[in-house]
């Protein structure tokens, strides 16, 4: 089973109408969840948070009207409301010496596996520091075509391009229904969800806060991304203070059961596509990448086919016989240049610095 405490990795959503109340942020409560995340990083987890709440804050600014607004508004409320959105989590980290990180994405960002690739790298370094990462979807540059429109399915992705093993939906409910249980007296909630299925798809509803945009049937979609990367997934009521704290004190919620682990998950994704080329190690290479170390260029041979950096390739061995796929770092030319190179002179040859790994073990499936 599942729980907060045992996750190495976190990554908490916090929807809108948990951070902005009618009098506009709700700082005791953000004090709270600050004092949550100090708590799981003091235990060793790593913590992200996916924060809506921009748009939300900005337009009391800018005195816009209640209910929704034009594209254009709401960028421009999100241009202004992200800014106090990112000064808030700051001050209420750093009485606790942690240091926060602003990530904006776009779903164009999970989508391209160059971006895809940048930030994930982004977001483990900065982990790796010890920083919080706190994310949101890039409202003032998305367009309808472009955005996630909620920000429980990018929680789900930023939990999976990150490895996470515990997705925590802070939602203005206490867990998943039979039915909306705001009209029906008979739902039941479910303590665990151990498998999606078609009936459990039937029973999501699309009601929502005021404030926010996702409703159940988001949250669901949510959760199909996340268990299938091998995280599980829990939803909570979250207005409460110190509202992680509670829901390790046995807060009602839902808990849907990842299938598999987030490694495992991720190794199986990559070595389902379909290489766009392929490289050829050496015998010192192929040992190093069966011990599980990353594809450095100095014990690359040869590089074949046309790709761009963060596509799949094959990884041939020096007898010919193929020992994984992988996503690479560089495109074919500059592969290419750099094979049989050590590390250190990447920059040399190609004129800028580049990343020390052809491939990093994280990103293949041997």
């Amino acid at each position: 089973m599942a729980s907060l405490t045992a996750a190495r990795r976190l990554v908490v959503k916090i929807g809108s109408a948990l951070l902005v109340g009618p009098e506009g942020l709700r700082t005791d409560w953000l004090h709270g969840l600050a004092e949550d995340v100090a708590a799981a990083k003091a235990r060793g987890a790593d913590v992200i948070l996916v924060s809506s709440g921009s748009i939300a804050l900005g337009r009391r600014v800018l005195n816009l009207p209640a209910g929704a607004l034009p594209l254009e508004q709401s960028q421009a409320a999100a241009a202004v409301g992200q800014i106090r959105l990112a000064r808030a989590y700051e001050e209420a980290l750093a009485p606790h010496r942690i240091t926060a990180a602003q990530v904006l994405v776009t779903l164009e960002d999970t989508e391209d596996r160059r971006r895809y690739l940048n930030s994930r790298s982004t977001m483990e370094t900065l982990l790796g520091l010890g920083a919080v990462p706190i994310v949101n979807e890039n409202d003032t540059v998305a367009t309808d075509e472009i955005r996630y429109g909620d920000n429980d399915r990018l929680a789900a992705q930023i939990a999976v391009t990150v490895g996470a093993d515990v997705l925590a939906l802070l939602s203005d409910v206490d867990g998943f229904y039979s039915a909306n249980p705001r009209e029906d007296a008979t739902a039941r909630r479910f303590d665990v969800i151990e498998r999606i299925t078609p009936e459990i798809e039937a029973m999501a509803g699309d009601a929502g806060s005021g404030l926010s945009r996702g409703g159940m049937k988001t949250k669901l979609m949510a959760a199909k991304t996340a268990t299938q990367g091998g995280c599980a997934m829990v939803i909570a009521e979250g207005s409460r203070l110190r509202p992680l704290a509670a829901l390790e004190a046995g807060a009602p919620c839902t808990w849907f059961l990842a299938e598999g682990d987030p490694q495992a998950a991720r190794k199986r994704w990559i070595g389902a596509m379909k290489p766009k080329g392929e490289v050829v190690v050496d015998e010192g290479a192929e040992a190093a990448l069966r011990q599980g170390k990353s594809l450095l260029p100095a014990g690359v041979r040869a590089v074949s086919g046309r790709f761009g950096r963060g596509e799949p390739v094959a990884i041939r061995g020096a007898s010919g016989a193929v020992l994984g796929t992988g996503l690479i770092r560089y495109t074919d030319a500059e592969a290419g240049a750099i094979a049989g190179h050590r590390s250190g002179e990447i920059a040399a040859i190609l004129g800028y610095p580049g990343r020390a790994a052809l491939i990093h073990r994280d990103d293949m499936a041997i």
